[in-house]
């Protein structure tokens, strides 16, 4: 097999070859169809704390996972060869592909079958990547943690990767969803994908009374102008983190009795749950497609700005 590994921080991704990994009790072997690219790729090879969270190194890199099994090791029930999966890489194993052992960026990967979430009809392996990690996060700062249901009135703030897939879930089952974004052209899109408004400032949807605004940006003023904008007893969800200090003015907090919550990844059913969305055609991520070969330009492309949406790379060309 080959794959693109992480040698030390602030060097290039390395081409490798490696012998194929051996089926192991408990976990299955996947060939790589698609591979999805994220902003933490950018932080593991930039940020030297980012190695606090990698197995040995080095590591072939790669947290979203999208492909068909090849083998199956002993134990293995639930699944079988030829079955179409994805990873979840916050389940129950504790651990990561790309961090605890040889991730997506390989055209072979050996993972946990109790990772493991099953691809349904209709939903394409770029889909199925993206649904690991931008799907599962938005998802579960939606729904799991934010409660949202069909009917409510809810702020989004942060019209992104992360955001544009929670504005398109939300509408779908049914919420009004006010969107803020500082950037006019996500601002149009958010009208594009079902957005009741768009607005450049948090403050300017307090007048709708949302009961939940869920802030994938985390600047700051973001959060502090959520919770002043959020209705009485409403809730915030906070996903960004654009700065990691902020000033609050609790007195909103408490007087509102608001709810402020963090969240963070989320959980294999997040991610059967968004596929589900995606196989209705009522949730369609944008993402744009690269080569295996391009992975380290993709990177690149991340860390200056130049990708709209969810950025793929297509295992086989």
């Amino acid at each position: 097999m080959k794959g693109w590994q992480f040698v030390n921080t602030n060097e290039p991704l390395e081409l490798v070859e490696k012998d194929d990994p051996k089926v192991e009790n408990g976990k299955v072997i996947i060939d790589m169809k698609v591979a999805g690219l994220c902003h933490s790729d950018v932080g593991v090879l930039r940020d030297e704390g980012w190695k606090a969270l990698l197995g040995e190194l080095p590591v072939i890199m790669g947290h979203e996972v999208a492909g068909i099994i090849s083998e199956v090791g002993e134990d293995v029930t639930e699944y079988q060869v030829g079955d179409k999966v994805a990873v979840c890489p916050t389940g129950p194993s504790g651990t990561a592909p790309g961090y605890a052992y040889d991730g997506g960026f390989g055209t072979k990967v050996l993972a946990p079958a109790s990772d493991l979430v099953k691809i349904p009809e209709g939903v394409s392996f770029e889909q199925a990547a993206a649904g690991t990690d931008a799907g599962m996060t938005s998802y579960h700062a939606t729904f799991t943690k934010g409660g949202v249901r069909e009917g409510m009135t809810v702020g989004m703030i942060g019209i992104g990767g992360l955001g544009q897939i929670a504005l398109e879930a939300a509408v779908a089952i049914g919420a009004k969803v006010y969107a803020v974004d500082m950037n006019p052209k996500a601002r149009e899109l958010a009208e594009s994908l079902g957005a009741a408004g768009a607005y450049e400032s948090v403050k300017e949807i307090e007048q709708f009374e949302p009961e939940v605004i869920i802030d994938f940006a985390g600047f700051d003023i973001t959060t502090r102008e959520a919770l002043e904008s959020v209705a009485f007893q409403g809730k915030v969800v906070l996903v960004g983190m654009g700065k990691l200090e902020t000033t609050l003015n609790v007195t909103q907090l408490i007087t509102k009795q608001a709810t402020l919550v963090g969240s963070n990844g989320g959980t294999k059913q997040d991610i059967a749950d968004i596929y589900e969305l995606f196989a209705s055609g009522k949730v369609s991520p944008k993402i744009t497609e690269i080569s295996f070969d391009e992975i380290p330009e993709g990177i690149q492309m991340l860390e200056d700005g130049k990708v709209t949406g969810r950025l793929v790379a297509n295992m086989e060309n």
